[in-house]
């Protein structure tokens, strides 16, 4: 379906359908009622997996147990308990929320700029979070926020970056999908080799290990505390907002002209994008570092799936994230144990290859 076809009023018509919109919705319905059930299953096999191997079973019952508790009666191993509720259960969970909050991200960037490589890296956010994170570990900096100095930190940075996106984006007086896109590169340039110098500045071989580390994302600071709880809620929220405004969403990719015949004012709409996605994509590499690729190659990987309207792009894309974070989560502190690789690692190894199909389907058409 074309991004004007999204356009489009969906309700059913009466007679015959030749823009197949029911069918459209057919297929919407099985993909995200599959998908979830993919994610369910993706779920209960990831806080299984790992150097001590628990069967889906176990999983599941001890899953269960806590949440409900039943099975009342403990027939399960108590250092299994232990691994799946309190280390790998809290892991997978901020693994599906920063899946899905970076999809969603880079579905809402990819229509404000009407670009199809833009992704969270694309607005400085990112660069802003590094650039908090190398403060708090190699220079102390956010002390204040206590135990959640280095999260604490991480997010005002990525606030910080906004802001100055925002300021330099409207330094004419209005936004525009070029002028956002070039301040967010620009300012993610600059904060990147801010990273680099405090790095470069400090003498710690160890703080400097850390955030190479944490630039490359890991989810090794999930907990059940109230930082995870903020996170899920941030994504689900985001998602429910998205969905009530995709059409909005889908007349601002047809361009700024339509959108206001269609009654979607532009600047308005793309400053209240900004402000969500940046605070949605602060919150989460403020808790998982800087993850790479998911907000490019999932909002592509979900329009071939269910077409162009993004109350059905935003949900599928979401679950596709939150699986391939689970996974690349799983393979991250597998394949090499007990050693962990970067998750961003894994997700570059996925993404890289999308992208060079994507430059290769786009290339320019020799004359």
């Amino acid at each position: 379906m074309t991004a004007l076809h999204a356009v489009v009023d969906t309700a059913a018509p009466a007679g015959p359908d030749p823009l197949g919109v029911a069918s459209q919705r057919r297929r919407a319905f099985v993909w995200t009622t599959g998908l979830a059930l993919v994610l369910l299953v993706t779920l209960v096999v990831g806080v299984g997996a790992g150097p001590v191997a628990v069967s889906p079973a176990d999983s599941a019952r001890i899953l269960l147990h806590h949440l409900t508790g039943l099975p009342a009666e403990v027939t399960w191993e108590r250092r299994h308990d232990a691994i799946i509720w309190e280390i790998r259960a809290p892991r997978v969970l901020l693994g599906a929320a920063v899946g899905a909050g970076l999809a969603m991200a880079g579905v809402v960037l990819q229509a404000m700029v009407r670009n199809i490589l833009a992704d969270p890296y694309v607005l400085g956010i990112n660069s802003g979070a590094s650039c908090g994170a190398a403060g708090a570990i190699l220079f102390g900096l956010g002390a204040g926020f206590g135990e959640y100095a280095l999260q604490g930190s991480a997010f005002v940075g990525a606030l910080l970056a906004s802001l100055l996106v925002f300021l330099v984006a409207r330094s004419s007086g209005r936004i525009t999908s070029v002028r956002l896109l070039m301040a967010g590169v620009a300012i993610g340039y600059a904060l990147s080799a801010a990273t680099s110098f405090l790095i470069f500045a400090s003498d710690s071989a160890e703080g400097s290990r850390s955030v190479m580390f944490w630039l490359l994302g890991s989810l090794g600071l999930a907990a059940w505390n109230g930082a995870l709880a903020v996170a899920v809620v941030v994504v689900a929220a985001a998602m429910a907002y998205l969905v009530l405004v995709g059409r909005r969403l889908d007349a601002l990719v047809v361009g700024d002209e339509t959108a206001l015949t269609l009654g979607v004012h532009p600047e308005r709409f793309r400053t209240t994008l900004l402000v969500l996605v940046s605070l949605v994509v602060g919150v989460l590499v403020a808790m998982a570092g800087s993850i790479g690729f998911v907000g490019l190659v999932i909002p592509h990987l979900a329009r071939r799936l269910v077409g162009g309207a993004h109350r059905v792009v935003v949900p599928v894309a979401a679950l596709l994230g939150a699986i391939l974070l689970v996974w690349a989560d799983v393979v991250a502190r597998t394949v090499l144990a007990p050693q962990e690789i970067p998750i961003g690692i894994i997700t570059a190894l996925v993404g890289a290859p999308f992208l060079l199909l994507l430059v290769r389907r786009f290339q320019a058409v020799p004359s």
